[in-house]
């Protein structure tokens, strides 16, 4: 076999690649111009920009327990996990809208079923010093009938930060059984 390739097939590979790479939608305005000339509130942020998600030690598992059986890894009705987590953030003229997402996984435990389990997870973030955005949110997951486990996505729009604050910022979320009325 030869190596050999047309320069036409070349040219025309390349035709298509270029092609398909600046393919643009544009949008209409009440005024029938592009959205390129129509202004935007909100800019999205570069990654480097936006606060990087953490973590905290201690928070990322949840365990519920059958009456008495606090602690007791035999009366486990239900084990939360948090694992990988992301962020995206938009920007206005005075604060910073950031978007987290964290997957976790549902498993029973040797006295739970099928069912619903609604968890408390928090979504903080500081500044190292103060606390810009804390929010507890009851999110619900559910593992389906017939099984013993299920993953789920928690998903928290519109942490709202002081626009300055994105370079120092850190964003937490974890598990957190504190009462609900709480910020």
């Amino acid at each position: 076999m030869s190596a050999y390739v047309s320069r036409p097939i070349v040219f025309a590979a390349a035709l298509t690649l270029l092609a398909g790479c600046n393919t643009q939608k544009t949008l209409e305005t009440t005024d029938n111009k592009s959205a390129a000339a129509a202004p935007t509130d909100t800019m999205p942020v570069v990654e480097g920009t936006c606060p990087q998600i953490f973590l905290r030690d201690g928070t990322s598992s949840y365990r519920t327990y059958a009456k008495g059986g606090k602690d007791d890894p035999a009366k486990v009705i239900y084990q939360a996990s948090l694992a990988e987590t992301s962020r995206s953030c938009t920007m206005n003229a005075s604060a910073m809208n950031i978007t987290v997402v964290a997957q976790g996984r549902l498993v029973t435990g040797p006295v739970g079923s099928a069912g619903n389990l609604v968890m408390p997870i928090r979504v903080a973030v500081t500044d190292g010093q103060t606390t810009l955005y804390s929010e507890l949110v009851k999110f619900e997951a559910a593992i389906p009938a017939g099984g013993s486990s299920a993953q789920f996505v928690f998903r928290k729009d519109n942490v709202s930060i002081p626009g300055g604050a994105g370079k120092l910022a850190k964003i937490y979320i974890g598990f957190d059984e504190a009462p609900y009325n709480t910020k």
